[in-house]
């Protein structure tokens, strides 16, 4: 049953609570509309930008903007939070390119974003309005398997999911600064009640990335400190590889001697045509190019039934149309793609590694003292308020308007 977690033996089910109801404000994911204005170098971003705003007429401009019925040339909006823009209507703008920003695509991809509210069909305003070095999302999608797919992200992600239906975000906390966790009020005092101990917003975030499951996604609670104690440890872990170290300062390495290096020097000239696998020597091959040790569970790991880095490859040399803004890319592979490569390599190989702990975990939390979603409701946890899944105001935040003009929030 979906949403259920067994107890001890001949005690029957009992329900779990809903990831959906212990971090109830979710955003829906970015909507761009029009796939140029993200890529996976800045630099083909600025040379977009300015072959749009080169472009001899206002005709020609549309063409290669490629309109819809939430953007044109003439659509007039705010600046997205943080963001120095212009909000000139883009039929008559000449102006330098926004800087590009770098964003979370899908579970382990990062690309570049043109963060331009005039560029983006549906950017999220709300999500940019907390999106700080203290803030961590969490993006639940649906895919083909059992299990949800779920990631975390510190920098700002666009919900997009590799299979299935595109995720819903949830950032930690609803305003900047680590201010106000997206948690339903009174769960953390009730957790620490409970466990004999203080629990804070980031040690919850750590225990769902180790132990959710299900959909719609759960989150088995345990009272038991025994229990609590290793699955945050080992939730921080994931969420340290997730996030890249983003928070800690210290970036995911493997041990020597098992650091993938590039062995054979990837092609100097134009971008490889295919990428293998050869399982004897561990070895990634893009071309003649050649990038070892790779240990097979990193080749293999999969998200939503795709292989992750046959998709992030694809997503660096599918060619697109000739004469659209998509097309305007790199000639060749830039260095920094190649250390992109090296650094997923060793955050999947970790993640793998960390699978038997998990399985050790949830088997250790199938007879462990459980929170049940029954418990919270008594306790008044749940159901939430509704005001817990709206997004909080932060009335101290000035944002410019269409044509210049000021909002304040």
């Amino acid at each position: 049953m979906r949403g259920r977690i067994d107890t001890m033996p001949g005690v029957g089910e009992r329900e779990a609570p809903l990831l959906g109801d212990l971090m109830p404000w979710a955003v829906r994911p970015l909507r761009l509309g029009r796939a140029w204005v993200m890529g996976p170098d800045a630099a083909s971003l600025r040379a977009r930008w300015e072959r749009l705003t080169r472009a001899e007429d206002e005709t020609g401009r549309a063409a290669l903007f490629r309109p819809t019925r939430a953007r044109t040339l003439h659509s007039s909006v705010p600046q997205l939070p943080g963001q120095a823009t212009s909000t000139a209507r883009l039929a008559r703008e000449d102006g330098p390119c926004p800087e590009p920003v770098r964003i979370a695509h899908g579970p382990f991809d990062q690309q570049w974003l043109l963060p331009d509210h005039r560029l983006i069909d549906a950017a999220r305003p709300e999500l940019w309005r907390v999106a700080d070095d203290r803030q961590i999302h969490v993006v639940e999608a649906a895919g083909p398997d059992p299990d949800p797919v779920l990631s975390f992200s510190a920098l700002l992600p666009d919900g997009h999911s590799p299979a299935g239906r595109p995720g819903r975000i949830r950032p930690l906390y609803r305003r900047p600064g680590g201010q106000e966790p997206n948690l339903a009020p009174g769960l953390l005092d009730h957790l620490s009640a409970r466990l004999g101990r203080p629990v804070a917003a980031e040690d919850f975030l750590a225990w769902t990335a180790a132990v959710a499951r299900g959909a719609p996604c759960a989150v088995p609670l345990t009272a038991d400190p025994e229990v609590w104690e290793p699955g945050v440890r080992l939730g921080r872990r994931a969420l340290w590889l997730h996030t890249r170290g983003a928070h800690r300062g210290e970036r995911p390495r493997m041990p020597g001697g098992r650091r993938p290096y590039v062995r054979a020097a990837l092609p100097a000239n134009g971008l490889p045509g295919s990428l293998d696998y050869d399982p004897d020597e561990e070895a990634l091959l893009l071309d003649e190019g050649r990038i070892s040790p790779v240990p097979r569970a990193a080749w293999e790991f999969r998200v939503g039934g795709v292989r992750v880095l046959e998709t992030w490859f694809e997503r660096r040399t599918a060619p697109h149309e000739p004469g659209t803004l998509e097309a305007v890319g790199p000639a060749r592979w830039p260095s920094a793609w190649t250390s992109e490569l090296l650094e997923l390599i060793t955050v999947l190989a970790l993640l793998a590694e960390l699978r038997p702990e998990l399985r050790a975990l949830a088997d250790r939390l199938a007879d462990a003292a459980l929170i049940d979603a029954a418990e919270l409701r008594e306790a008044g946890v749940l159901p939430v308020p509704g005001a817990a899944r709206r997004p909080a105001s932060v009335l101290d935040h000035h944002e410019e308007g269409p044509e210049g003009q000021f909002a304040l929030l």
